[in-house]
């Protein structure tokens, strides 16, 4: 179930990074991004169940903080520019 899993998060994976690439406009880009990040953490919870590892778990909480205070820097950035 698990190899199921992450093929679909590689297939979403892959479709965010074409609109970051070819996004029409930054926050087309920015929310990507956050959808790309997204799309990291869960495989990363997949991986853990995965290896019945619950130390990994913190370091996810780590990733999702950090894309958090990032997307929301970017949003912040974005609406001051009126991009």
């Amino acid at each position: 179930m698990s190899v199921v899993a992450l093929t679909l998060l590689v297939l979403a994976g892959a479709a965010f990074l074409y609109r970051v690439v070819s996004g029409p406009s930054i926050p087309d880009r920015v929310v990507a991004l956050d959808g790309l990040l997204s799309v990291i953490v869960i495989g990363i919870v997949v991986a853990a169940a995965r290896a019945d590892s619950g130390i990994i778990l913190s370091t996810v909480l780590v990733v999702a903080l950090v894309g958090f205070v990032g997307t929301t820097a970017l949003a912040r950035f974005v609406e001051r520019r009126g991009g």
